[in-house]
């Protein structure tokens, strides 16, 4: 089997290609590295089956067709991933950010036609934006700010999925869609911005950890080996052709009550420094995973506290470096 997957080189892509690879698939990583990092290809780099393009996949659509060429091969699945993901990011990166989930799933929506593949566009539960249902069902519409700071992301990914459906109605097209909830685990970036590795290197360093607002809002953490068994299931699945399906973790905590296993974890002592909350900071989320156990037979398996514990012991040795 031969799998494209793009943003490769980023946190969740990089684990997609090193699944893909032990499985025995031939990989193609597309990736123009403004976010992700050849450090995370290292494994993958020295594999004879996988074959990487630097590319931006928003206007390279010609150079990405000649690399498959030139390597003979063509792809059965295509799993597009470019995007800033963290709220740092797109907030630096907003047109960017617009562009890999309008102009950039186009380019991958128009490879997976041309070669008849089947097409995984990864979403987010920012989709939701701020929830009125809680926890969020594939069936909740969401609530979001079109005009906010976050809008450059949870809109784009919201017409992400729209343009998926619209070439999966009218082109033929296998296409499918993942929500994902907030993850984590080793190569996330030490200062991508997101609660999880600012909390680790924090504890890390001897600082106080950054509490936005009062602590309460809610959050669920889904380590990303569960995450990534939960991806490619979906995207191997032989019958799921035009679904939208939530992959994440369905025990809610609040940010208070992860900093506390954070530092427990670390073993430090809880220490906090309140800030001003984000503007459109949602106060809950939590998925509704009963389609991912019905349609997948999957749910997450490995404990908050023990994700915890490998992201820290990850954290540690690139922190020394």
């Amino acid at each position: 089997m031969v799998v494209l997957i793009t943003g490769a080189a980023g946190f969740i892509g990089s684990h997609l290609v090193d699944d893909y690879l032990d499985r025995g698939s031939q990989v193609v990583g597309v990736d123009n590295l403004s976010t992700g990092s050849r450090a995370n290809l290292t494994k993958a780099l020295e594999n004879e089956r996988f074959f990487f393009v630097e590319a931006d996949v928003c206007t390279q659509l010609e150079r990405i067709e000649q690399q498959l060429q030139y390597a003979g091969l063509k792809p059965d699945t295509i799993l597009h991933f470019a995007s800033p993901a963290s709220p740092k990011d797109y907030a630096e990166l907003p047109l960017q950010t617009m562009a890999a989930n309008s102009a950039g799933t186009r380019t991958c929506l128009e490879l997976a036609v041309g070669h008849r593949s089947r097409f995984l566009f990864a979403s987010t539960s920012e989709s939701y934006g701020d929830p009125q249902e809680h926890p969020q069902k594939e069936s909740y519409w969401g609530h979001v700010n079109p005009v906010g700071p976050r809008s450059c992301y949870d809109e784009s990914k919201r017409f992400g999925e729209a343009l998926t459906i619209a070439y999966a109605r009218t082109r033929r097209l296998d296409g499918r869609i993942v929500r994902i909830f907030n993850t984590y685990g080793p190569r996330m970036r030490p200062n991508d911005g997101r609660v999880v590795p600012n909390f680790i290197r924090q504890a890390l360093e001897g600082e106080p950890l950054t509490i936005y607002g009062d602590g309460k809002q809610t959050r669920s953490f889904c380590y990303v080996d569960d995450l990534v068994r939960g991806i490619t299931r979906y995207a191997d699945a032989p019958s799921l052709a035009g679904n939208v399906i939530n992959l994440g973790n369905p025990e809610e905590l609040t940010i208070l009550e992860f900093a506390t296993v954070v530092s427990e974890t670390a073993g430090v002592a809880l220490r906090s420094v309140r800030v001003a909350l984000p503007a459109d900071d949602p106060a809950r989320r939590c998925p509704d995973i009963e389609k991912a156990r019905a349609l997948l037979g999957w749910q997450p398996t490995i404990s908050l506290r023990e994700g915890v514990a490998k992201t820290l012991a990850n954290f540690r040795a690139a922190l020394a470096q």
